[in-house]
């Protein structure tokens, strides 16, 4: 049985790909496909359309290997490139509706929860539950650290509103979160 990780450096592995070795595309392909399925699943909802986000935003990896120039993460580069499909994917196949009427409130909104009161599995599902565009800038801007600079860009939406959006969007997850940490007070005490 071969070594499952022939490649022990990230430098050897690229070189590898670019050289088109089958066998260095897969191990890139198996050492980042879990992650970056997750990181398609925060923006696209559709498990089987996330996974095509997977599969496309992987060819363009390899079809754009040689313009990664070890400036900065190899693993941030690509999960830009999976970022940008999944961001395609949500403009082809839905409405990416970004402006909202932000009359109500202009302060911005903190977003604090309490570390440990709630599990990170409890967080990405209220977070999964935001509209589209709360969700996609929430988790460009929070997850991803994104700027909103580089957020309007992606998006094509100005920088207040990818602020309104941040805002409203940690507004709702307070508000969703709320009624959990009033219903542990209430069984304490």
């Amino acid at each position: 049985m071969p070594a499952k990780n022939r490649f022990t450096e990230e430098t050897a592995l690229i070189e590898a790909c670019l050289k088109g070795e089958r066998l260095a595309c897969r191990e890139l392909y198996e050492q980042y496909s879990g992650k970056f399925l997750a990181l398609s699943l925060r923006y696209i909802k559709d498990h089987d359309l996330a996974q095509d986000v997977l599969v496309e935003g992987f060819m363009k990896i390899f079809e754009n290997l040689s313009q990664f120039k070890n400036a900065g993460s190899f693993e941030g580069w690509m999960k830009r490139i999976i970022v940008t499909q999944a961001l395609l994917t949500l403009r082809k196949n839905q409405k990416l509706r970004m402006e909202v009427d932000w009359d109500t409130q202009t302060e911005m909104v903190e977003f604090n929860p309490q570390i440990g009161e709630f599990d990170t599995e409890e967080l990405l599902q209220v977070i999964a539950a935001l509209p589209l565009g709360f969700r996609t800038v929430f988790n460009l801007y929070a997850i991803e650290g994104y700027s909103h600079r580089e957020i309007s860009e992606m998006l094509g939406i100005s920088e207040n509103t990818s602020k309104s959006q941040l805002s409203r969007s940690r507004a709702i997850l307070q508000q969703k979160l709320k009624p959990n940490q009033q219903k542990e007070k209430n069984n304490g005490g």
